[in-house]
C-alpha cells in the first residue's frame, strides 16, 4: 500500500477531499520524523512504538572483494508492534 492508496481509502470512507487527507497524512509523517530526529519515542497505542536505536561501530566485509571495511556507528529507527497489531496480524 502506498501513501496515495491510503489517501484514496480514507477520502472515500470519510468523504473528505483527497488533498486535505493528503495534507494531514503528510503532516503526521513530518511530526513523527521530527520527533525521532530529536530522539523522542513515538508511542501509538494499539499500533506500536517507533524509537531510535544507536548501532555501535563494527568491522564489515565487502561482499564483492572480501576486503574488511570499518562500519561507523549510526542511528536507526526501530518499530515494535503493539498488542492490537500483533493480535490482528496473527
Amino acid at each position: 500500500m502506498t501513501k496515495k492508496d491510503l489517501v484514496l481509502k480514507i477520502s472515500d470512507e470519510t468523504r473528505i477531499k483527497q488533498i486535505d487527507v493528503k495534507k494531514v497524512i503528510q503532516k503526521t509523517f513530518d511530526y513523527i520524523i521530527s520527533a525521532l530526529q530529536n530522539g523522542e519515542k513515538i508511542e501509538l497505542r494499539n499500533f506500536g512504538v517507533f524509537k531510535i536505536k544507536q548501532r555501535k561501530s563494527r568491522t564489515g566485509r565487502n561482499p564483492r572483494t572480501g576486503q574488511i571495511v570499518p562500519v561507523p556507528p549510526r542511528r536507526v529507527v526501530v518499530f515494535k508492534p503493539g498488542l492490537e497489531m500483533k493480535k490482528r496480524i496473527k
